[in-house]
């Protein structure tokens, strides 16, 4: 999310005692294909074995590394009044997923998650619309979140659109039997970016063209007052406050 192009990644394994080779084995087949995909290569790594019942079975820890090319320069300071806000994909579906999958509040829907590398996506993006002033995945929080840390940093004002997001039917009913709002949720294979309003047909269609990304979207725009608010427009034709993340509706995951 700051342009950069991935290169390297190192991987980390802690593996509890008695755990199965041939899982191990799937689990490492699955990140070489991930790798290749995602363009990287992973190339350093550590393990340590550990008691049994010190540890959930394997913990995998990743750090990577990109190189940023010199004419990116991407940075909340650079978001100005009138440029627009958009969203590469569906909202919710990971952490949606995520909690289904955990089975206990016996809810069952056809919601996968969106974990996917977006290299290339972020390439395109910036080719067609090279004054791209921001992006974010939106993780942890959703978008709600990072939208709130922006219009902090940049000190702008920033109004989405409800009826432009993109929530799929299910990931929508799960929220609502849960009683909680989309806009929080996590997503692991979106980005949020800001473009100037010029480009913004650029950046769509670009993002669009992406299989990753065939549910774009432009969900809102940045004013100027009041600095530091984040507001929607409700499909009812009211408004309302977005605030920053409370508490979480699922424990941390990324």
């Amino acid at each position: 999310m700051m342009g950069g192009r991935p290169q390297w990644l190192t991987a980390a394994f802690v593996i509890e005692e008695g755990f199965s080779i041939e899982e191990l084995k799937a689990i490492v087949a699955d990140m070489a294909e991930a790798a290749a995909v995602a363009g990287v290569s992973i190339v350093s790594g550590d393990t340590k074995v550990v008691d049994k019942g010190a540890a959930d079975g394997l913990y995998i820890t990743t750090a990577g590394i990109g190189v940023i090319p010199p004419e990116v320069n991407l940075d909340a300071r650079l978001v100005k009044p009138g440029d627009k806000v958009l969203v590469s994909g569906r909202l919710g579906d990971h952490g949606v997923a995520v909690i289904l999958a955990r089975g206990e509040l016996g809810i069952t829907a056809d919601v996968k998650s969106d974990t996917a590398p977006l290299g290339a996506m972020v390439a395109e993006l910036l080719a067609a619309a090279p004054n791209t002033r921001w992006l974010r995945d939106p993780t942890r929080g959703g978008v709600a979140t990072v939208c709130n840390e922006l219009a902090r940093d940049a000190e702008v004002h920033i109004v989405l659109d409800e009826a432009s997001l993109p929530v799929q039917n299910a990931v929508n009913g799960a929220c609502e039997i849960l009683g909680i709002d989309a806009l929080y949720v996590a997503n692991e294979g979106k980005l949020v970016a800001v473009v100037p309003a010029d480009e913004a047909d650029a950046a769509l269609a670009t993002l669009r063209a992406n299989s990753l990304g065939t549910e774009a979207a432009v969900i809102g725009e940045i004013h100027e007052e009041p600095p530091g608010v984040v507001i929607i427009k409700t499909i009812f034709g009211g408004t309302r406050i977005v605030d920053m993340l409370v508490g979480d509706p699922l424990p941390r995951i990324c």
